[in-house]
């Protein structure tokens, strides 16, 4: 349900709120700027060079390279942000080998349409990736070798307050941003999206890689992150990702659907799913005086 204008305008400038100038989708907010843009699926020429820089010729069928959400901390420096080639970056790294599927030998992939293709590859995408980080001066970015200051995440106790974010507030801006899609020569979904919430008194985003291969496994990787706003230089800001995974027939032994039509949306069968890997961190501000 959209909000009128005005009312939006109002509840802005109550949460000191104000939209980002010069048609840029996002808001400033308590001292941050949260951006989020939204671009074209990368067309061959920009194809080729991706394939170049992460040295393999397999990419996902669609591929929003410039597709990006920015929170940046305008005091710190400190910048949190989200795009595809970072994520594309940890799977290669990441190097799981393929998922057997019964059919694979018939999959004909986007590469090769006239051949069959043998799949000595993750060909799902599934990516570790949490997501980057880095301080900015002015339009420098620098790291911990080259500034003063340097982020990191810190394994930590502290978690997200779920209730608090449940509880009835005002939405200020809202926004899902789509990083990599492929639907695995219809054989099911590999797909990356970042959704980013901003209220007066915080803001929320969740990362999530959702994996579905009809008939043998279901992959979901999310990673929640949350800043609630106070008054200081270095914000508090914690991260938890957890990891879930499980087998069509392992669902099926439990008395769960065995038809992949049931299991078209990762936010209603999660609980479904069970974790195999959770972590809780905190951003941490390094002086590398």
């Amino acid at each position: 349900m959209e909000v009128e204008p005005e009312v939006q305008d109002r509840m802005l400038q109550a949460a000191g709120a104000q939209l980002l100038p010069d048609g840029r989708k996002g808001l400033t907010i308590h001292g941050w700027e949260i951006e989020t843009q939204h671009r074209p699926i990368l067309n061959s020429r920009l194809l080729q060079e991706w394939e170049g820089k992460l040295q393999t010729p397999h990419l996902p069928e669609m591929v929003f390279g410039e597709s990006s959400l920015v929170l940046k901390h305008l005091a710190s420096g400190a910048k949190l942000y989200f795009n595809a080639f970072d994520a594309l970056k940890d799977w290669k790294k990441e190097g799981l080998p393929p998922v057997e599927v019964p059919a694979a030998a018939k999959w004909k992939f986007r590469s090769n349409p006239s051949q069959q293709v043998i799949l000595d590859y993750d060909y799902t995408f599934t990516t570790p990736y949490c997501g980057s980080e880095t301080v900015d001066v002015g339009q420098e970015k620098i790291g911990s070798d080259e500034g003063k200051l340097s982020v990191v995440w810190k394994d930590c106790k502290e978690q997200i307050d779920m209730a608090k974010l449940a509880q009835k507030e005002n939405i200020l801006f809202f926004d899902e941003v789509i990083l990599y899609e492929d639907e695995l020569a219809d054989n099911g979904i590999s797909l990356l999206t970042v959704k980013v919430r901003v209220m007066p008194s915080s803001w929320f985003l969740l990362l999530r890689y959702w994996l579905r291969v009809d008939g043998v496994l279901m992959r979901l990787r999310e990673t929640r992150v949350n800043c609630v706003f106070e008054d200081g230089t270095n914000p508090t800001i914690l991260r938890e990702s957890c990891w879930r995974e499980s087998t069509f027939q392992a669902l099926s032994d439990k008395g769960y659907p065995s038809e992949a039509s049931a299991y078209s949306d990762p936010s209603t069968i999660s609980q479904r799913l069970p974790a195999i890997k959770q972590k809780n961190e905190k951003l941490e501000f390094v002086d590398n005086k």
